[in-house]
């Protein structure tokens, strides 16, 4: 029965660590097919895992059918198709809450939660905020409040249902987050995907993983 997850899963992992190869050897082709692989492949997981069947798995597979629309604009270099990724990355973080928030929510951990991630928002918002020009002020800055009530949610939605895969998974993306914006707005590098991208895929699983729990 997880045989089809499973494949999903592991065709993620592998279309992954070729983006990582890819990325490395500045192979532009390869880079797209096996960044579109990856990004459908954890769609596909959902569906596998009857996201369709539950209001929190159709809200799960909104917001990570919004994360395929976000990589496939981050492919482009051009700023205009980059703020558009940034929307849908914001789009898929709201998503990502309203499923969350729609649960059982453990108080104490949400906002033990909450105050951690403002800590954590406020100073990377600090560190970016001197390289980020007009334009990007105001969206980075409505980006990372998004991230920060996501996993505020998630950690609450966690802690409330014994569940680690949402906690992780919320806290991973946020992180693979910081290597986009390094690699955009600070100091691009191949360093920044070769951590960044293995980060931001596993987390796309686990959330995707949460819908079977």
């Amino acid at each position: 029965m997880l045989s089809t997850p499973l494949t999903m899963t592991i065709a993620c992992l592998l279309a992954a660590a070729g983006l990582v190869v890819a990325e490395l050897q500045q192979l532009r082709i390869s880079k797209l097919l096996c960044k579109v692989a990856a990004s459908t492949a954890f769609v596909l997981l959902a569906l596998s895992l009857h996201a369709t069947d539950s209001r929190y798995g159709q809200t799960m597979l909104a917001a990570l059918a919004l994360s395929w629309i976000g990589d496939v604009c981050l492919l482009s270099e051009r700023s205009a198709l980059f703020l558009s990724g940034l929307a849908f990355f914001l789009l898929a973080h709201v998503a990502f809450s309203v499923a969350f928030a729609a649960g059982a929510l453990h108080v104490f951990a949400g906002v033990a939660g909450l105050v951690l991630m403002s800590i954590i928002g406020a100073l990377t918002l600090r560190w970016l905020w001197h390289h980020l020009g007009t334009a990007y002020k105001a969206a980075v800055s409505a980006y990372v409040i998004a991230i920060v009530a996501m996993c505020s949610l998630a950690i609450a939605c966690g802690a409330a249902s014994g569940s680690w895969l949402v906690g992780v998974g919320a806290l991973a993306f946020a992180a693979s987050d910081i290597s986009v914006a390094r690699n955009r707005f600070v100091a691009p590098g191949f360093a920044n995907r070769a951590w960044g991208l293995p980060v931001y895929y596993s987390a796309q699983l686990l959330l995707a993983w949460s819908i079977a729990h």
